[in-house]
Order: C-alpha cells, then sequence, then structure tokens
C-alpha cells in the first residue's frame, strides 16, 4: 500500500482564501483539496502490506512535545521561473518537524525501510501542481504578491501514518496509526523530538 508519514493542518479561513486566489489565476493547476492538505515529514510510497507493523514499531518510539508551525509566504518548486508545485512556507515549527523526521527517518532505516524521500526536505504545504504552462504568469504574479503573507498557525499535537489511495477524482488518505505528542498540562517550550 502507497504510504506516508505526515502531520494534517486544519482547514482555516486564510488558507482557503489563498487556494481560491490561485484559482482565479486561471492557470492549469490541480489544487489540493482543503481538507487533504497536509505536511509531509516522509513519503513511504509501496509498502508491503507485510511491512506495515514495522513502519508503526518504528513511529512509536517518537516523543515530542505539543509546538506551533506559524504559515507565511507562498512559493513554488523548483523556482519562480518553471514552477510546478505551488507551496505555502512556514517560519516558526521548522526545527521541530526537522528533528522529528530525522528520527522517523533513522528509525525506518534501522528497519530496511527507505522512504523514497530521504534525502531532502524543505517543510512546507502543497497546496496545488502545476499541469501545464497555460496563464501561468498570473499565477506568478500572485505568488510574488504573496511571497510574505501571513497564512496562519496551528498546533501540531500529532504525527500520522497515512495511507493513500488514488482515484480518479484525487488521493484519499486514512489514517493507520497515530502518534501523540506529550501532555505536559500545559504548552512547554521545550519541543524536542527525542
Amino acid at each position: 500500500m502507497r504510504l506516508f508519514i505526515g502531520i494534517e493542518v486544519p482547514q482555516f479561513p486564510k488558507l482557503i482564501e489563498l487556494l481560491e486566489l490561485v484559482k482565479n489565476t486561471g492557470a492549469d493547476i490541480k489544487l489540493v483539496e482543503p481538507f487533504n492538505i497536509h505536511i509531509t515529514l516522509l513519503f513511504l510510497g509501496e509498502v508491503r502490506d507485510d511491512r506495515v507493523e514495522d513502519v508503526k514499531e518504528a513511529m512509536s518510539g517518537l516523543k515530542f512535545d505539543k509546538f506551533t508551525v506559524t504559515l507565511k509566504g507562498l512559493g513554488a518548486f523548483p523556482n519562480l521561473t518553471r514552477p510546478r508545485v505551488i507551496w505555502v512556507g512556514m517560519i516558526e515549527g521548522q526545527q521541530q518537524l526537522r528533528q522529528i523526521r530525522s528520527y522517523l527517518l533513522n528509525e525506518l532505516l534501522r528497519r530496511k525501510i527507505r522512504p523514497e524521500d530521504e534525502k531532502e526536505f524543505t517543510p512546507h504545504l502543497t497546496i496545488g501542481r502545476v499541469k501545464s504552462l497555460n496563464s501561468i504568469n498570473n499565477l506568478i504574479s500572485l505568488i510574488n504578491e504573496n511571497i510574505n503573507i501571513d497564512v496562519g498557525n496551528f498546533e501540531v499535537a500529532n504525527v500520522i501514518l497515512f495511507k493513500s489511495t488514488l482515484t480518479p477524482k484525487g488521493p484519499i488518505y486514512d489514517k493507520l496509526f497515530e502518534v501523540k505528542a506529550i501532555d505536559r498540562g500545559g504548552s512547554s517550550k521545550a519541543n524536542k523530538a527525542v
């Protein structure tokens, strides 16, 4: 089955507004459904059914405090001259996401499970994928106008193993396993992944 480890992102007004702005550029882009927007920590790709328990075991030792992710700015991969992926950036929470990802990656590799994206990690939210260069200049203008837009923030309280089923209408994500943040009876400044 097709798996990834990620973090759910709530649907808040500014994010929905940004999706609408991107849609209204007329660019040939496949937007991510608001309820499917997430932060991908590791994309595992196809994993045999008999290895899913190993993935859960790799995740089960993860310990982290709740932390805040602050979203800011619109951008594109690989660059603005030939955008393929449209994303929202983040200015707070990156360090904690990298620590969590690093822990999970090490645990997966110890179990001989090799994620497809083990090399690079730039924390972001993918909100759309460019299908062709039609009306691309409108999209590039919109990104330039919103390069520093404040989008909002949310609290990360769990890390989830998702099963991704591809359908003609878009992917369907099912939660298979979840690791909750340590409950310390209040927010903690020591946001560390062990």
